[in-house]
């Protein structure tokens, strides 16, 4: 009886836990998409855990400027872009740059997410009716515009309330299903230690995988996007403390199943020497070693995590453009609803023309590295300057973090022109 109590109250609080999710919600739905599950499937499949180090510390910045941008948002009231071209010196022009850069990546990445999501439901379905492959171009594509017509049709009721409960539903789905698949299969404790010592993998494609992991951890879009989804979400400044608890705990999340994720892969075709190149590689290893059961789990993680991408994806046009506007969102506006019908064309571009969405997606995640050092060095700038900021005093831990991501930043921008360079 007392065992049956301590459960219920244990489901209780996981439940409270997922329910009294901010808008880190969003911050985990924008990072862990499909683009983070391919970088992640890429490189535990070829490099093993080699790449942990760069997953942590992508982690520990994101948490440091999740936490800078809703402090600002909250203390100053304003938005980040709105900010930018009020507060910084030539604000507009960067401003404008952000929105060009950050809409040509999240929606390189939309073209990727849709043709793998789709891709892995035809999958599914073959796992258990392999009559079905003779058909799979015209299933797959008639599955991707299923998938993108019921998102703009969500996208149309237009709260953020209904948002949230959307992602928290395949969040939490995405979440569970990569934890448990680390029982079936996961590499050894040792090569997870060795992973944390920081080394770039030295072969054709190490480069670009290591700007590949930052473009997708450490996206731009999460911190931008995030006074928005707080004043949407009608925090004030009495929540500062909610705000940090937010931040804090979505950056471990994000750690963990990103980390769930490259384990398995590691675990199930890093030491059978088989590197993954296409979306079924994944399910075809892991069918053998742990069953279909296994494949099925994993790939409704993944499926989960495209799903939970498009929602955020299709939004971030729209909301960066309001943000430079006014600093307000209004998803009923014919604007918002053009720009969100545009993002679902350019989202078919993948499945219409049968392109591999794979090699897609790990090209858009390094494109988004190129913006990231504007976008830190714009809220350094914020964050310390007084008049925004009011009696708020940013700690020196903070400051320390945030100026560490700039450096950060820097560097695997350039990582990623070198990979970029030596890929054409």
């Amino acid at each position: 009886m007392q065992e049956t109590i301590q459960k219920k109250s244990l489901l209780k609080k996981i439940i409270a836990l997922v329910l009294g999710f901010g808008p880190g919600i969003f911050a985990i739905g924008y990072t862990i998409g499909t683009g983070s599950v391919t970088s992640m499937i890429v490189a535990g499949s070829t490099y093993g855990m080699q790449l942990t180090w760069v997953l942590f510390l992508s982690c520990l910045f994101s948490g440091v400027l999740m936490f800078a941008y809703g402090n600002y948002a909250l203390i100053s009231g304003e938005t980040a872009l709105y900010g930018f071209k009020k507060h910084i010196k030539g604000g507009e022009i960067l401003a404008i740059l952000i929105i060009v850069g950050i809409t040509f990546g999240q929606w390189n990445s939309l073209m990727g997410i849709l043709g793998i999501s789709a891709n892995i439901i035809f999958e599914i379905f073959a796992i258990y009716f392999p009559n079905l492959n003779p058909f799979k171009y015209e299933i797959v594509l008639g599955i991707a515009i299923l998938i993108i017509g019921i998102m703009y049709m969500l996208l149309l009721v237009g709260k953020y309330t209904f948002f949230e409960k959307i992602l928290i539903i395949f969040v939490t789905f995405m979440g569970l299903s990569f934890i448990i698949s680390v029982f079936f299969v996961h590499p050894l404790p040792v090569e997870v230690i060795q992973g944390l010592i920081p080394s770039i993998p030295e072969v054709p494609g190490g480069k670009m995988m290591v700007a590949a992991f930052v473009g997708t951890t450490m996206a731009a879009a999460t911190f931008l996007s995030r006074p928005l989804f707080i004043q949407g979400k009608g925090w004030t400044i009495k929540n500062l403390g909610q705000q940090k608890k937010d931040s804090i705990t979505a950056a471990i999340l994000i750690f963990i199943i990103s980390g769930s994720i490259m384990a398995v892969a590691a675990g199930a075709l890093y030491h059978q020497g088989k590197p993954v190149t296409q979306v079924m590689d994944m399910a075809n290893t892991l069918q053998p070693v742990a069953g279909n059961l296994a494949a099925t789990i994993f790939f409704f993680g993944t499926l989960s995590a495209g799903l939970s991408s498009i929602f955020p994806c299709l939004l971030i046009a729209p909301l960066l453009l309001a943000d430079y506007q006014s600093g307000v969102l209004d998803t009923t506006s014919k604007q918002f609803r053009i720009i969100t019908f545009v993002a679902c064309l350019v989202a078919l571009i993948v499945p219409i023309f049968g392109a591999n969405p794979i090699e897609m997606q790990i090209l858009s995640q390094v494109f988004n590295v190129f913006v990231l050092p504007i976008v830190v060095l714009g809220i350094i700038l914020m964050v310390n300057n007084k008049k925004v900021m009011k009696d708020y005093k940013i700690g020196l831990g903070v400051n320390v973090g945030l100026f560490a991501a700039l450096f950060f930043s820097i560097a695997i921008s350039y990582n990623g022109i070198v990979a970029l360079l030596e890929y054409y």
